[in-house]
């Protein structure tokens, strides 16, 4: 029985503002995994759940949750403004974001989320 594989994942390498940094992106059938590292390491675990509370029902309200380390503001500003449109993309489907930066700069928020663009599943 040959068909569509389970889990589809892509995976790049990119040097941002002078820090390698290496994004992994995994679609399963419920979640999306996103992978954002420049340490070799998953660090932090974030969820990125949407739900229709508001009026109007394209627009879902993107809850931030931080699921493992440390539960900073830092971590929900990041994890909105790196994978709300995974979610979005992927028929509003959850996200997990698994970050572990060295450089936390908007410059390198910016270029991550293109570099999360061209890897996504």
């Amino acid at each position: 029985m040959e068909g569509k594989p389970l889990v589809i994942s892509k995976q790049k390498t990119e040097v941002l503002c002078g820090v390698p940094t290496q994004v992994v992106c995994t679609a399963f059938s419920s979640h999306s995994l996103v992978v954002v590292t420049q340490l070799g390491k998953t660090g932090t675990l974030a969820s990125l759940e949407p739900s229709n509370v508001t009026r109007d029902i394209s627009k879902p309200v993107l809850t931030a949750k931080v699921l493992l380390g440390k539960d900073e503001p830092l971590i929900h500003v990041f994890t909105k403004n790196l994978v709300a449109f995974v979610s979005q993309e992927a028929g509003k489907r959850a996200v997990l974001l698994a970050l572990a930066m060295k450089d936390k700069s908007m410059e390198v928020v910016k270029a991550l989320k293109e570099v999360i663009q061209t890897c996504q599943v």
